[in-house]
């Protein structure tokens, strides 16, 4: 069960989604606390894993990463050891930048980064198209990305 927290701890996570580099007493001045509370606060939220760690994004573009790419795999058959299995292959590619287990159609979804159509070509022949038990791969190329916002609605 979620510890229920308080109007300052939501706040404080507001704040940290916005700017995570923040010094404490820039923080401390945005929820109208002294530093010190606030430390606290944060240490604890840390702690208990509400905030699981900081992070700066990047810009793909400028490093000739641009190309993303969400694709659809479908195994040829799935149990608990392929899925262990597969995990852990997908864990090992550096161009896999985030991936699902889904329901439906398809069993997982791998969203890729890639510098182009060649890079990715190379991803797919050569790493993706290696694992056993792939059935099928589908391709989805994003070619405007229209909203990119890491935050939760709290």
């Amino acid at each position: 069960m979620a510890e229920i927290l308080d109007e300052i701890d939501v706040q404080i996570l507001k704040t940290l989604q916005k700017n995570a580099k923040l010094t404490t007493k820039e923080l401390a001045d945005a929820v109208h606390l002294t530093p010190t509370p606030v430390f606290e606060r944060q240490k604890r939220l840390e702690r208990k894993g509400y905030i699981k760690k900081y992070v700066a994004v990047l810009d793909a573009d400028k490093l000739n990463q641009g190309m993303m790419v969400f694709c659809n795999v479908k195994l040829k058959q799935i149990n608990q050891e392929i899925a262990k299995d597969f995990a852990f292959r997908i864990l090992r590619i550096p161009e896999v930048t985030e991936c699902y287990n889904t329901s439906g159609a398809y069993d997982y979804l791998l969203k890729v980064r890639a510098a182009d159509m060649k890079q990715y070509q190379e991803f797919v022949l050569n790493k993706l198209g290696k694992i056993d038990n792939v059935a099928s791969i589908e391709s989805t190329f994003v070619m405007d990305e229209i909203k990119q916002d890491y935050a939760l609605n709290l």
